[in-house]
């Protein structure tokens, strides 16, 4: 079977590596891929959004199936675009993927079905006054969050009424997101565990991966600016145990499912489950994406021993509930190396070195670099490198086996948390 992949992060080189052990997948390409992907697969220079160019390759190559590893080409309507030709491509349609791309039509739509989220208010461009006022006699602290999509990084917590000010003005007035921030959501903050659960649906049924713990903030201790995330570990069996997820599939996963069919926007792919759980056991949806994480995908598919092509087929064609997922029972965690300055400027350009000294038990994902006519490997992102530690002895091992790769790897202004996993022991 001949695949393609989507896409040119960290998460798209987990979902490569791990397509590559499939009996099924003959030949496997990705667009655009990166340094790191492009040494294992064929690389397709077209970018992740260029749709018209996609379905040309795809239709010109006989591709039998397409892997959509970012959100913004679902927002586009890429699988709208395959569907039509009678392609096989795992993700959601566009009327779907909202569910992401738009914070308000996934706020609304909890509120709708009773599933359980933060309270909360929508604003709009043309709302500063209203916006102002509310945000003067309210409790603190809150979150505001653009409606778009913003990278990861449209979502901020505030302390106080001059932080919420401060973030309103960059929001509206220096547009900060573009259009992304034209509306908001504020709403109530919510204390508890996060965690970050990924079901494989196709419309009606879906299986549950392992669930894992991303980290968002920049700096240890959850300190800083919010990220893309800077690390994650699987399985996270403290924060959510077996009774907890059978709460998130009986109160999220499955109401989601069954009221996205009857509103007419029937979800296949990914429903990523990003929630608090509170000291109850409880969950709440902070988000939903409609796509895999990332970093989480890096320690979540090397958990699994199944077939990741039968998965995504299964997915695609509407029959998940055939697929049987099988577990290999390790542990893992990903450290993600950054350009010093991320999420705000920073360079690009630096060569990496290190990356021989890999120990067998770790995996280095590739985010964003590129490679050089003359064999160098250069940084090309924020997010450059994730290496992931896997064990079957424990968590701490893993987290171990991390740290100790991610100190080989060096390139000029690197720079990493020291505390991922810890939360997890």
């Amino acid at each position: 079977m001949k695949v393609l992949v989507i896409g040119s992060g960290g998460r798209e080189h987990a979902i490569v590596w791990k397509l590559k052990q499939s009996p099924k997948v003959t030949e496997l390409y990705c667009a655009p891929g990166n340094a790191g992907i492009n040494e294992i697969v064929v690389g397709v220079d077209i970018k992740a959004d260029d749709v018209e160019g996609l379905l040309k390759f795809v239709k010109e190559n006989g591709i039998e199936l397409t892997v959509v590893g970012p959100e913004v080409p679902l927002e586009k309507g890429i699988v709208d675009e395959f569907t039509k030709e009678g392609l096989l491509i795992f993700g959601p349609q566009k009327s779907a993927a909202r569910l992401e791309h738009s914070k308000i039509f996934a706020k609304d739509f909890m509120k709708r079905n009773n599933i359980p989220t933060a309270a909360y208010e929508t604003f709009s461009l043309n709302d500063k006054a209203k916006v102002y006022d509310f945000i003067s006699n309210t409790n603190y602290p809150l979150v505001i969050k653009a409606d778009g999509l913003a990278a990861g990084k449209g979502v901020i917590i505030c302390g106080n009424v001059d932080e919420a000010i401060q973030t309103v003005n960059e929001l509206f007035n220096d547009k900060i997101f573009g259009a992304a921030g034209e509306n908001i959501v504020i709403e109530q903050f919510l204390t508890g565990v996060e965690a970050s659960v990924f079901a494989i649906c196709d419309g009606t049924d879906y299986i549950v991966l392992p669930a894992s713990q991303d980290h968002k903030k920049i700096g240890d201790d959850e300190t800083g600016k919010n990220t893309g995330g800077m690390g994650s570990y699987s399985p996270a069996d403290r924060a959510v145990n077996h009774d907890v997820m059978k709460k998130i599939k009986q109160r999220v996963i499955e109401p989601v499912l069954k009221y996205m069919k009857s509103e007419g926007n029937e979800f296949k792919g990914c429903l990523y489950c990003g929630l608090m759980i509170d000291k109850s056991g409880d969950p709440y949806v902070i988000e939903f994406n409609t796509r895999f994480g990332d970093p989480e995908t890096q320690v979540v598919l090397p958990t699994i021993s199944s077939d990741l092509a039968e998965m995504f087929i299964s997915s695609a064609n509407g029959s998940i509930g055939n697929y049987e997922l099988k577990l290999n029972g390790n542990f893992c965690c990903t450290v993600v190396l950054a350009s010093n300055g991320y999420p705000d400027k920073y360079e690009t350009g630096k060569e990496i070195t290190g990356l021989n000294e890999i120990s067998r038990d770790a995996i280095v994902f590739h985010a964003g670099t590129k490679s050089t006519a003359d064999g160098k490997i250069l940084t090309n992102g924020g997010r450059v490198l994730n290496v992931t530690g896997i064990s079957p002895l424990g968590l701490k091992e893993a987290i171990n086996i991390a740290y100790h790769n991610a100190v080989n790897i060096d390139f000029e202004n690197k720079y990493n948390r020291t505390d991922i996993g810890l939360k997890g022991l």
